[in-house]
């Protein structure tokens, strides 16, 4: 599948070609404080599958909890995160974030990874009271 995206405030663009069984929602601890959230949802591709078409993103390494360097790549300007990379063996691993894409309707998670940090209440979420929005 074909997708493209871009940070929120539109300097960083890209395209990419990706698989949409690759889909991941990660409950680790670094994902839930880089997002804000109780998870993040990234498509996994080789990088090659990736072109940058904007402005290249600021990168910076992070290790995670499984002792891997990862890198976190970002818009400089408005701080939207759009990649994440990795060290040695992963080396060609890519993570796009599923926020940064335009097609993410079209992309559901087909597996979730570091589920031993989800939080308590995650499966409780579709029994909250919602609202429409304009």
């Amino acid at each position: 599948m074909q997708v493209d995206g871009r940070c929120h405030c539109g300097r960083v663009t890209f395209e990419a070609d990706i698989d949409p069984q690759e889909v991941w929602a990660c409950h680790c601890t670094d994902c839930q404080a880089l997002t804000g959230s109780p998870f993040r949802v990234t498509v996994i591709c080789s990088g090659s599958q990736i072109r940058m078409t904007g402005q290249p993103p600021k990168i910076y390494p992070k290790t995670g909890d499984n002792g891997r360097v990862l890198y976190q790549h970002f818009c400089g300007d408005c701080g939207s995160p759009l990649f994440t990379s990795g060290e040695g063996e992963h080396t060609d691993e890519w993570g796009i974030r599923w926020g940064a894409i335009r097609q993410r309707a079209a992309l559901r998670p087909t597996q979730q990874i570091w589920c031993r940090s989800a939080v308590p209440w995650i499966n409780e979420v579709r029994e909250l009271p919602g609202r429409p929005m304009d």
